[in-house]
């Protein structure tokens, strides 16, 4: 008879301790889409909203140039990723992933509330945009970790067999805020218009006012949740060893140096693609080839919506299918398709541009859902927030950030409307050549990599 209580009991406490790390797994992965959501967030509200922030922080009679110094000062931020991503991520690595979430996400969302606190040009003088160059510096500081946090975080709780469809999350979360940001700014054109008083003075302010509010939810989740197992197991092996995480970075540059380059080619694409996509071609649209400024929204928020179902389904066809055959078919399907795809934006046709953004974004889901999950399983756990970190914001900060000015710069010297189709192209075969050389760690138990 006490053998099987006995046997009945163990079982409870294998259920209890399901249930446990599913509702852990849960609130690891909400914390982790809420966070991201509000630095994405953030992002789409200053694209979608750049013409009127160009009107508060860089007035002028050429509206083109002042959109394009909006959009540069919106580069320039991203220069500080590289070093952010070297601090989260080694601080991730040595003190925890726990601890670099919830400092960071505190910094972001402070630095993007004050944005919306700041003061035109009309005030300030050229101190308003300095003073915004500064804030969005502080807050591209604080998102280095963000994605590659949330990421880590997540595959490190996630069963291995689901870890591509819980890392989607993350993207996820992306599209989600970009969405939100899309939804608002097409509210706000269609009720006052883009150049109202209401939307100059004060609407464009909202979404980065949000910013605070949302950051303390996280933070108070996040500092309520335990370090991933998979971590806590790498600190018990080590301190049994009388050892530490003591250079995270140094280690990653030594000895891991082939992962990170190839890493870094890998993320090229995602970071040109998902600003060419998502939230260049509605200002290319606009300014580029003066179509309406009301329907480019509509087609974005159509696009946003398949782009969120179509992340969860590629998350979970790598999964099946493994990253790397995932990321290879994105960069192909980007060096076939692009160019045709702005000859096709040229007709300026609302059915034409919805297909051809919608084929876009599904060439985007592939790598995009994928991507996360994939560079997780490149780095050992001693390193792994940082080599993600580092290469992701890397390609960020050199190709992302500067991708719609880039755009806009190569169309102002070439006179042609689809130069931007050829950067894309030449970007997507980095990629295809990095990922060529890749190595394949689907389903790999994380504490194996």
């Amino acid at each position: 008879m006490n053998a099987e209580n006995n046997t009945i009991d163990a079982a409870s406490a294998r259920q209890f301790s399901e249930e446990e790390k599913h509702r852990t797994l849960k609130k690891v992965t909400f914390s982790s889409f809420l966070g991201n959501f509000i630095e994405w967030f953030d992002y789409a509200s200053y694209s979608y909203l750049a013409t009127v922030i160009a009107l508060v922080f860089f007035p002028g009679e050429d509206r083109f140039v002042s959109v394009m110094l909006t959009f540069g000062l919106f580069a320039l931020s991203f220069l500080v990723r590289p070093i952010g991503a070297i601090f989260w991520g080694n601080m991730g690595d040595k003190k925890g992933r726990k601890w670099a979430l919830s400092i960071s996400i505190l910094m972001m969302s402070g630095a993007t509330f004050l944005i919306g606190c700041l003061p035109g040009y009309a005030i300030l003088g050229v101190g308003a945009p300095l003073l915004l160059l500064i804030l969005r510096m502080v807050q591209s500081f604080s998102a280095a970790g963000e994605y590659a946090g949330a990421a880590t975080f997540i595959a490190e709780y996630a069963p291995k067999n689901h870890r591509g469809f819980y890392c989607s999350m993350v993207p996820a979360s992306t599209a989600t805020g970009l969405l939100v940001g899309s939804l608002f700014a097409t509210f706000m054109f269609n009720v006052w218009g883009a150049e109202s008083s209401f939307v100059v003075d004060w609407g464009w302010r909202i979404p980065f006012l949000l910013a605070l509010p949302l950051g303390y939810i996280t933070h108070y989740i996040r500092t309520h949740l335990e370090d991933s197992p998979v971590y806590e197991e790498m600190q018990r092996n080590l301190k049994r060893h009388g050892e530490s995480v003591k250079k995270p970075i140094r280690t990653l540059l030594t000895k891991h140096r082939r992962v990170l380059i190839v890493s870094f080619g890998a993320c090229v694409l995602n970071a040109v693609g998902f600003y060419a996509v998502l939230t260049y071609l509605p200002n290319y649209l606009e300014t580029t080839l003066n179509y309406d400024p009301s329907l480019a929204s509509i087609i974005t928020t159509i696009v946003l919506v398949f782009y969120i179902g179509f992340i969860f389904l590629s998350g979970r066809i790598s999964d099946r299918f493994g990253r790397k055959k995932m990321l290879i078919i994105a960069c192909v399907g980007f060096i076939v398709l692009t160019i045709p795809a702005f000859l096709l934006l040229g007709t300026k046709s609302f059915v034409v541009i919805l297909i051809v953004e919608l084929v876009m974004c599904l060439l985007l889901t592939i790598n995009d859902g994928t991507l996360s999950s994939y560079l997780t399983e490149t780095f050992p756990t001693d390193v792994r927030y940082s080599g993600f970190a580092l290469s992701f914001n890397m390609a960020n900060a050199i190709f992302g950030g500067s991708a719609s000015a880039i755009s806009f710069w190569l169309i102002d010297v070439t006179g042609n409307d689809i130069a931007p189709a050829f950067y894309m192209v030449f970007i997507a075969a980095l990629a295809l050549v990095a990922m060529v050389m890749s190595h394949e760690h689907t389903g790999k138990d994380l504490s194996e990599v």
